[in-house]
């Protein structure tokens, strides 16, 4: 600054000169240029409607230019500035990636404070497995429930055996996503064995796809509830989420990898053991069956039964067998499975 002019020459981000006229002095201002980018985060989500939470970030750094444009956001300013909206700006990420959500009220907290959970919240979250879309608690919600969550950190081969509305699919799921979510696995894959109850493929309309997402349907719904749709497509379009029947695991190594058999009790003995033995280096099995509900021509056919009789001992597998204490659907639907058991 000579007198009251200010010199500043735009095109250079990087140092301008200020010159005082009381005393021939020069100072050195550097204004450092970083470019962060949003990873698996639609912009609209984390900036708000219009921009809203964008332009209020603006206001809480003045001091900072900000510039965005889709996922990057270039950000011009002095370097201890910089830091201090990048670890903000990571928070605000980390909680989105989190919680599929990010409300004005924890917008503002996580601008206005340094810690981005406090503690209320904390003690509501014990049991919480992940955070759903806009937010959804996903938790597990009965005692097999949590075995299951609570043994997948000691085994990395689970069988969940119990009747239809146990959540044992869904909580296999949502441990699946919370490992993707933290890199624990580089990729889920979901399977099931197609086998119809009075249909055959053969002569359902459509092509092989078309012919097999009825049977795969539950799969879908779950990863709905966990993932944003966006978010979903592109996971599957890039492989990193794969549902497919249980014939396109042969001849396969599945590494670094969180992997789903549900509906085994369908699987034959030699589909079984096919598929028990893709395990590959840094994997997670989770294998889900009902044995009252067989569809084989011959209910000795089911790989299932026998893999629980000759696997329970074996270190490294757990097997949890859910009831009807675990049932969480329509209250009905607990009665219903208690009234067959007593007919058998």
């Amino acid at each position: 600054m000579i007198g009251n002019k200010k010199y500043f020459d735009s095109n250079n981000f990087n140092s301008y000169l200020l010159i005082c006229d009381a005393k021939l002095e020069i100072i050195i201002y550097y204004m450092t240029e970083k470019i962060l980018y949003l990873k698996g985060v639609d912009p609209t989500d984390l900036y708000g409607v219009n921009n809203s939470k964008l332009e209020r970030l603006k206001v809480y750094f003045s001091k900072i230019k900000i510039i965005a444009r889709g996922n990057e956001l270039k950000i011009l300013g002095e370097e201890n500035e910089l830091l201090h909206f990048e670890k903000k700006f990571i928070q605000l990420s980390e909680h989105f990636h989190k919680y599929n959500n990010i409300s004005n009220n924890d917008f503002e907290r996580i601008i206005l404070q340094e810690t981005s959970i406090n503690n209320e919240r904390k003690s509501i979250q014990e049991d919480v497995i992940l955070f759903g879309n806009n937010g959804k608690l996903i938790r597990a919600r009965t005692a097999n429930q949590k075995v299951l969550v609570k043994d997948y950190d000691n085994n990395d081969l689970i069988f969940a055996i119990g009747p239809a509305g146990t959540g044992k699919t869904y909580t296999a799921i949502a441990l699946a996503v919370r490992a993707l979510k933290s890199r624990q696995v580089k990729k889920i894959i979901l399977s099931r064995p197609a086998v119809e109850a009075g249909e055959n493929l053969g002569f359902l309309p459509g092509d092989l796809k078309e012919k097999i997402d009825p049977y795969l349907q539950p799969l879908y719904d779950a990863l709905n509830d966990m993932i944003p749709s966006r978010k979903l497509k592109d996971f599957i379009e890039d492989g990193i989420i794969e549902i497919a029947p249980l014939a396109f695991m042969r001849g396969r190594t599945l590494e670094n990898a969180f992997v789903i058999l549900d509906e085994a009790q369908n699987a034959t003995v030699n589909q079984l053991k096919m598929f028990l033995t893709r395990m590959g280096l840094n994997s997670k099995f989770i294998v889900t069956g009902d044995i009252t509900q067989i569809d084989l021509p011959k209910k000795n056919q089911s790989g299932l039964l026998q893999a629980i009789r000759i696997m329970k001992k074996i270190k490294g597998i757990s097997v949890i067998e859910f009831d009807e204490n675990d049932i969480v659907r329509h209250p009905l639907v607990k009665r219903i499975v208690t009234a067959y058991e007593k007919d058998n």
